[in-house]
């Protein structure tokens, strides 16, 4: 692949105000692009400025969706240093979703060493206000000039960073979420486990119509019982049911997050029960009613922990925890934002130094 070049913007923009950001809003100087040509391989890594890419309007993505993307946080640590969290563990689900999307393999390694070369020269970019990160998008795109179902043979693979605020205007505080059962976003043996543009495409609906109704965000349930909790559009989902949380399992139609992951570890490491396994709705319904629902919380890397404070299934209102921040989802985002700035001890091995 290369050494990487570096060109710089010679127009740097103006920071955005760190304290009203919110997210998606602002994109840094620079861009890092990288290419990939069938006998050639990936290939003249580099960064350059910020810029709009330059395509046909034949280029695959466009018309049969080839591509994949992966979200990651930068944080600036009390010590000044700069933290990246769990990178390798996103450049690794990288390659899970280019191989269900016909897309060739990543460096792992290499992957990595682009955000940091990346992160490291837009370090000033990185907000230092309360709950604020830069936020790091790599994705790839398929670019054949031809219109015809098969795999492209030329891609590109790019980041993009943005200093983000909260990703719901809650913050911390209760989301209220819409059960959905009318639409289906994914299957097992689908892409329901890639995370590719596609499956969001597929979510927009049901969240425009959760949203009108005066909700966060609409929780999915399974596609052919349309009976089991999956996951949340952005995030996944756990239940705390009578002392032990549980977590639907990963039967190849949701994303295994990694902040999923994280928040299991942690939870095995204080002595919490945890489960993940199949939960359906009525199961969730009936916990609710015999006063044992106690805690229910989304994970995410944009959100982190998300609390949920009610439910809305066929108009049935489920609350939880009197709609107030639970001490598991609390505990939860303090050590995991802890751990990403520094402020915390890392026993996991978990963040990754850039600067």
């Amino acid at each position: 692949m290369g050494n990487i070049t570096i060109e710089r913007s010679k127009t740097p923009k103006k920071k955005p105000d760190q304290n009203n950001l919110g997210f998606g809003n602002y994109f840094t100087d620079h861009m890092f692009i990288m290419d990939y040509t069938e006998g050639v391989g990936w290939h003249d890594p580099r960064i350059i400025p910020y810029q709009p890419l330059m395509m046909d309007p034949a280029t695959m993505v466009f018309h049969y969706g080839q591509a994949i993307f992966e979200g990651l946080k930068a944080y600036k640590a009390q010590n000044g240093g700069i933290l990246l969290f769990r990178p390798h563990r996103n450049m690794a689900r990288v390659n899970i979703s280019n191989d269900r999307l016909c897309i060739p393999p990543i460096d792992v390694d290499f992957g990595v060493e682009a955000i940091k070369t990346l992160v490291s020269l837009e370090k000033d970019w990185i907000p230092q206000a309360e709950g604020t990160s830069l936020y790091i998008r790599p994705f790839i795109i398929s670019t054949d000039p031809y219109l015809g179902v098969r795999p492209s043979r030329t891609y590109k693979f790019i980041i993009i960073l943005c200093p983000v605020g909260a990703y719901y205007p809650e913050g911390i505080n209760p989301v209220k979420i819409y059960i959905e059962n009318k639409y289906v976003r994914a299957v097992k043996g689908g892409i329901g486990f890639a995370k590719t543009p596609g499956n969001y495409a597929a979510s927009l609906k049901s969240q425009v119509e959760a949203q009108e109704k005066g909700y966060t965000q609409v929780l999915w349930l399974d596609g052919v019982e349309r009976k089991y909790v999956e996951e949340v559009g952005t995030m996944n989902v756990f239940f705390k049911i009578d002392g032990k949380v549980i977590t639907p399992s990963l039967e190849g139609s949701i994303l295994a997050g990694i902040t999923r992951d994280s928040s299991i570890a942690l939870l095995k490491h204080w002595g919490v029960p945890v489960e993940e396994r199949r939960i359906s709705i009525e199961e969730i319904y009936q916990a609710h009613q015999e006063g044992k629902l106690e805690e229910a919380f989304g994970t995410g890397t944009a959100a982190v922990i998300s609390p949920i404070g009610s439910l809305n299934w066929n108009d049935n209102i489920i609350a939880i925890n009197n709609e107030q921040t639970g001490p598991i989802s609390k505990r939860l985002y303090d050590t995991i934002t802890g751990i990403q700035c520094g402020k915390i001890e890392d026993l996991f091995g978990w963040t990754v130094l850039v600067d």
